[in-house]
């Protein structure tokens, strides 16, 4: 570089018109007297060299860096990681909660029909969204009511109401104590009325969880005996109700014939389905939910991204997800 001098100032000249006066390589090159490929080639060496340094920051809670790697790694459509304490679970499902609602925001359009199972992360959403588009809302599983009251039924409406659209909904608990009950309730009108949306769905909301205590609802709802028999059956983890095993191969133990709810064929035929996973408990089931090829977003947090990064497959998810149908 000492040996060349009149080249670092020009350079140093050039980067300077370009980075922090956003000039034109074109506006530049008339400028200096040099031409535009010169201009180019005196950008490379600055970056080179170290008189432009280019720092990419996350903004705010997000990690913008953790996020690119993870949508790169999984080959995802949308990946938005928190860097945030995953101490607190109420907290956690919160600020999740709030992003994926933001998420929302930006690519959901009024030609889209947005689709909403149930999850005590998926409740936040509507907690956090004060406006939306106006796009029909379908409900996809059946309701596991939370301690506060709120249900799926409240969620579907509230998001529809904000932006105009018609909800879809019916009245169901997602597990029914056996098979004829879950078919009957399929009958039901306002499930038939629900479940033939399904087929017009673009964009859907689930959650993945882990099958072990504490972290599945439907694991948490049902006998000790029907967790066993799943478990047995290569259960390792659930996405909204559809029971998957660690390779992310779709199962149809008892326990799925009780289930009120959108099945893995018809999740497969949605373009965009977002999921939000938090707790560092939930890794080996989330990876599990990725190579489904089920879900093509996810929302989560850094420790969890961090250990679906650092021990991700080298090989591709299965291919379940399927060309949507022109809409």
């Amino acid at each position: 570089m000492l040996e060349r001098p009149s080249e670092m100032i020009l350079t140093a000249r050039v980067a300077r018109m370009y980075y922090l006066e956003d000039r034109s390589k074109s506006d530049i090159a008339a400028e200096v007297g040099v031409s535009r490929f010169k201009v180019a080639r005196l950008l490379d060496l600055a970056r080179r060299t170290g008189i432009v340094n280019i720092d990419i920051r996350s903004v705010d809670s997000l990690d913008a860096d953790l996020s690119l790697q993870l949508r790169s790694t999984w080959g995802l459509e949308h990946a938005v990681v928190l860097d945030v304490p995953d101490d607190d679970h109420l907290q956690l499902r919160r600020q999740l909660g709030e992003s994926t609602a933001q998420l929302l925001m930006e690519i959901v359009s009024p030609s889209d029909v947005l689709g909403m199972a149930w999850s005590r992360a998926l409740s936040t959403v509507g907690d956090a969204l004060e406006r939306f588009v106006p796009c029909p809302v379908v409900q996809l599983t059946g309701a596991l009511s939370r301690p506060d009251g709120s249900d799926i039924l409240g969620l579907v409406r509230r998001i529809a109401r904000l932006g105009g659209g018609s909800p879809y909904v019916f009245y169901a608990p997602i597990v029914v104590p056996d098979a004829s009950t879950a078919r009957a309730l399929h009958r039901q009108p306002d499930v038939v009325r629900a479940m033939a949306q399904v087929r017009g769905v673009t964009i859907a909301l689930v959650a993945v969880g882990s099958w072990a205590p504490g972290l599945s609802t439907i694991y948490d709802s049902v006998e000790p005996a029907d967790q066993l028999t799943a478990a047995k059956a290569g259960v390792a983890a659930e996405i909204s109700g559809i029971f998957i095993d660690e390779t992310g191969k779709a199962l149809r133990p008892p326990l799925r014939r009780r289930i009120v709810g959108i099945a893995s064929d018809d999740l497969a035929k949605v373009r965009t389905v977002l999921a939000i996973a938090y707790d560092e408990a939930k890794a080996d089931a989330t990876r599990a939910a990725l190579r489904s090829g089920l879900i093509s977003g996810l929302v989560t947090h850094t420790s969890l991204a961090r250990r679906l990064v650092d021990h991700a497959d080298v090989r591709a998810p299965q291919s379940q997800r399927q060309e949507s149908r022109p809409r």
